[in-house]
This record gives structure tokens, C-alpha cells and sequence, in this order.
């Protein structure tokens, strides 16, 4: 952990530089290496065709991310990176967000140990 996951809608398919995105929020993940094990990050999209937003008579759009991580930070911490994480969303989506309707959100999701299951060699070639 951690995982973060964003779902958006097909419609901003060839405007939202998904690549991009990802690499960015990867790069946030990434600079609390004491925080989150490098080994550990996940970052992906899911592109959604099958959606409907608001009432459905535009054409809008949303992008909605999940940052899943193990239980045990500090509340400041989290609201540290998620805050991060929201604004750089926000920045990489400026330009869309100006030109369309629109709907940004983030959720964190904290697991507790208990019913979490892992197995990752990855970690090995960062200690």
C-alpha cells in the first residue's frame, strides 16, 4: 500500500493525459518514502463507458480518485498527502475543468490489518 485508483469518464479520454496523471499522483506516493513503501505504490485508471451523471442531458464528465492505504498514520499525515494528491488533480485538470462541466473527487480508504492480505518480493530490491 498504497493504491490509488482513478476512475473517469470516456469522454475526456483524449483530453486528460492519463499517463500523465498517473505519473504525477505516482510522484506524490513517492516523495513520503518514510510514510508509504516505495514497493508498495500502485497507481492505475479505469477508463468508465458506462456511466450517467447529474441528469444525464449533457455531456459531463468526471474524474474520481480512491487512495486505498494500511491503517496506523497520523491524521495529519493523511491529510498532507491527500491534499497533495487532490491538488494536483485539480492542476493537471485545470484546462479541462475551464472548458466543461466537470466533477472532480478523491476518497481515502484506510484498511485495517485485519482481512488484508499481501505478498510483494518488490519490497526486497528497495531494502
Amino acid at each position: 500500500m498504497p493504491h490509488i485508483i482513478i476512475e473517469y469518464t470516456d469522454n475526456i479520454k483524449d483530453e486528460i493525459h492519463i499517463e500523465d496523471l498517473l505519473k504525477k499522483v505516482n510522484d506524490v506516493l513517492l516523495s513520503y518514502p518514510s510514510i508509504f513503501p516505495i514497493g508498495g505504490i500502485r497507481s492505475r485508471a479505469i477508463e468508465l463507458k458506462h456511466y450517467r451523471v447529474a441528469d444525464g442531458t449533457e455531456d459531463d464528465a468526471f474524474v474520481h480518485a480512491v487512495l486505498k492505504i494500511g491503517a496506523g498514520r497520523k491524521d495529519s499525515v493523511k491529510t498532507k498527502v491527500c491534499d497533495q494528491l487532490f491538488e494536483t488533480m485539480e492542476s493537471h485538470l485545470a484546462s479541462l475543468f475551464s472548458k466543461r462541466y466537470l466533477a472532480l473527487s478523491m476518497e481515502l480508504i484506510e484498511f485495517s490489518d485485519f482481512g488484508t492480505y499481501k505478498k510483494n518480493n518488490i519490497h526486497d530490491r528497495y531494502n
